[in-house]
């Protein structure tokens, strides 16, 4: 039987654009470019037309200098050991989820991802932070679950990663603590929900209103979220894929021009750094990392103009 986890209070989130404390990373010792869905599959094919390549030191360099935006803002990282297996568990978002109630363990579908939810345990039990939950219903994954605001989260699914079985069961899961959990699914394009949306600020989030099912723009919209919208071909070089670090502040990445002029205009100081080895290989910075402490927010309360 399900049962709550009593969570120490320096641990676990309520909102996913609050000002951030910890986050969970990990490190790109052993990353290589292969075959793993269709974003690094886009790159792979076109390789040969674009020129691209991987290059390690680069990306090495690439995620330092991510590191350091979060280390400038007073943030505190923490890494998943790197294994020469486990070769994209560094991909911190979808081995589990921070919740308000500790973490969820998540159940990965590829196989080169299939055994990560080893090195994410290992790090929750080593820190003493708590596991509220195991998803076992069908795969699922961190990058589908997404917290709009407090008591309130968006689980995606396209069937190739997250399964709908497994997005209603960690919705069933949020339900009986007294959330709303609202499970929609998502072009396999865009991977995970993360891909589509992801929050700013209170009621503000950047999504990609052209690739979303309108009843569920509908929904958000209702909520009194307001939506900045991305255009598709932004959104599908991981655009939206972006970190709120709180108080006005926004991890974005230099692929991102449009969007990164358009929030800089609306008052946000934008980091951009280059992350395209990363973004090539199949996921952008949000895809990085796992919030493990935020601030609380309100609920309710519009961003200040």
């Amino acid at each position: 039987m399900h049962q709550t986890a009593t969570i120490s209070p320096i641990w676990g989130i309520t909102n996913d654009h609050g000002p951030l404390r910890h986050v969970l990373l990990g490190q790109p010792d052993y990353y290589k470019w292969v075959e793993a869905g269709p974003l690094i599959g886009r790159t792979l094919a076109n390789a040969p037309r674009t020129g691209v390549r991987f290059d390690l030191q680069i990306a090495m360099a690439q995620h330092a200098e991510m590191v350091s935006i979060y280390e400038e803002n007073g943030v505190t990282c923490h890494y998943l050991e790197s294994d020469p297996v486990l070769h994209r568990n560094f991909f911190a978002r979808d081995s589990s989820a921070m919740t308000p109630w500790g973490a969820l363990i998540c159940h990965m579908q590829l196989k080169v991802r299939r055994a990560d939810y080893v090195s994410a345990i290992r790090f929750y039990q080593a820190n003493d932070i708590p596991i509220w939950n195991f998803a076992t219903a069908g795969h699922f994954e961190g990058g589908d679950f997404n917290i709009i605001e407090p008591g309130r989260v968006l689980i995606g699914y396209c069937g190739e990663r997250s399964e709908k079985e497994g997005a209603e069961q960690v919705a069933q899961f949020v339900e009986a603590e007294g959330w709303e959990a609202l499970v929609a699914p998502i072009s396999r394009e865009f991977v995970h929900m993360d891909g589509l949306i992801v929050p700013l600020a209170n009621k503000l989030a950047v999504a990609c209103v052209d690739a979303m099912e309108p009843w569920l723009v509908e929904i958000i919209r209702g909520w009194g979220t307001e939506l900045v919208d991305v255009g598709y071909a932004e959104a599908r070089n991981l655009g939206v894929n972006l970190v709120a670090l709180g108080n006005d502040k926004v991890l974005s990445m230099a692929g991102s021009r449009n969007l990164n002029e358009r929030l800089r205009a609306m008052g946000f100081d934008v980091y951009d750094p280059d992350m395209s080895m990363f973004t090539l290989g199949g996921g952008g910075v949000h895809c990085l990392c796992q919030a493990l402490k935020r601030d609380d927010v309100s609920a309710t309360s519009p961003r200040e103009a």
